[in-house]
């Protein structure tokens, strides 16, 4: 099986989609007329300096990855099996599924855009190196409710947003030896609470669209499944402040057997994410299910007895060490906890709490 991938925001550079406009007159004219300028120019030129800014950002990027999908089809004839797209590009999964038109995708695109770059005075950084669960055990201990996960891209990629003064508090929690902390140049806290008014503006705009039958199956950034076809509005309208759960959905495609994937558009960044999904991926079973619940059972009492920050004892270790976060299932089977100053997971069968020693 196949699977075709669409990147987002972030990934668009200067000169993209060379070649792809003079291979497509038709869909660029069409592309000029709804935008009110110049697509290629803005994408192989960028003169005004435009291309970083959310509401030419998105556009650009929806029309680069339409062509490169279409180019594909055209060059070899092959419908993929299932269709996905990060944040932005999700709109280009339910274009290739045929659930909207190129134009009509182009038009939800650049309305997305100017309601979300609208939402000024946000902020947005990735914690790398920790699972995400000691991404929200940190929020959590230190108090930074405000702040939202934005992207779970990977095991140990997480995105966060906010408010810039509050991500600057996070800086604190997780620029240290357990984590890295790197800022990201967007001007909204995306995918959060921040982005309510733009969502709500959106559900408005979302209703003058009629979706056509899906023929390709898109998993959903918001639930890590596939579409349901009379929720297509619905969906597109939570994704703006809702979590991209990246990880989850590659997990989904990977849970349907043996699964290639191409990454269709700008640049590889889902595809190196897709290598660092499969590392720690593990299919379910029905075999694994009893080995699967024994691990759910020793994460639940762990988790009832002690709390995170937890002395404890490991074998193999001299001294004490303590819990960066609370137990948690690993590879779909292990049963682990993520100790403080150590980059790796450690099964709970090797750990032991201080106060039982």
């Amino acid at each position: 099986m196949k699977s075709y991938l669409f990147p987002g925001q972030g990934a668009q550079k200067k000169g993209m989609g060379e070649g792809l406009f003079d291979a497509f007159p038709q869909l660029v004219e069409e592309a000029d007329e709804v935008l009110g300028y110049s697509i290629r120019s803005l994408c192989l030129d960028n003169e005004d300096g435009l291309l970083n800014q959310t509401r030419y950002t998105q556009p650009a990027l929806y029309v680069v990855n339409a062509l490169s999908y279409q180019q594909q089809i055209d060059q070899t004839g092959i419908l993929p099996d299932f269709v996905a797209g990060h944040s932005l590009g999700e709109y280009n999964a339910l274009q290739a599924a045929g659930a909207i038109s190129f134009g009509g995708g182009l038009k939800l695109v650049k309305k997305r855009g100017e309601l979300m770059s609208q939402a000024g005075n946000g902020a947005m950084a990735a914690i790398l190196g920790i699972p995400s669960a000691a991404v929200s055990e940190g929020l959590l201990s230190h108090d930074l409710n405000t702040i939202d996960i934005a992207n779970y891209n990977c095991a140990t990629q997480t995105v966060i947003s906010g408010l810039p003064e509050d991500l600057q508090k996070a800086r604190l929690v997780f620029d240290s030896e357990d984590a890295m902390y790197v800022a990201i140049n967007t001007s909204g806290a995306f995918h959060s609470r921040y982005m309510a008014p733009a969502k709500a503006e959106f559900e408005t705009y979302l209703r003058q669209f009629t979706f056509s039958e899906l023929n390709l199956p898109v998993i959903s950034n918001v639930y890590a499944e596939p579409y349901k076809q009379d929720t297509i509005a619905q969906y597109l309208a939570e994704q703006i402040t809702s979590p991209v759960k990246w990880e989850q959905s590659m997990c989904y495609l990977l849970d349907q057997g043996e699964m290639a994937f191409l990454e269709l558009g700008i640049g590889h960044t889902l595809t190196k994410l897709i290598k660092k999904i499969r590392k720690s991926h593990a299919p379910q079973s029905t075999s694994s299910r009893p080995a699967i619940e024994a691990s759910m059972e020793k994460i639940n009492h762990w988790n009832n007895t002690y709390t995170v920050g937890e002395k404890v004892l490991v074998d193999g270790y001299a001294g004490e060490l303590e819990t960066y976060t609370a137990a948690m299932m690993l590879f779909g089977r292990k049963a682990v906890v993520y100790l403080k100053g150590y980059r790796g997971y450690f099964e709970l069968s090797d750990v032991c709490a201080v106060c039982e020693d």
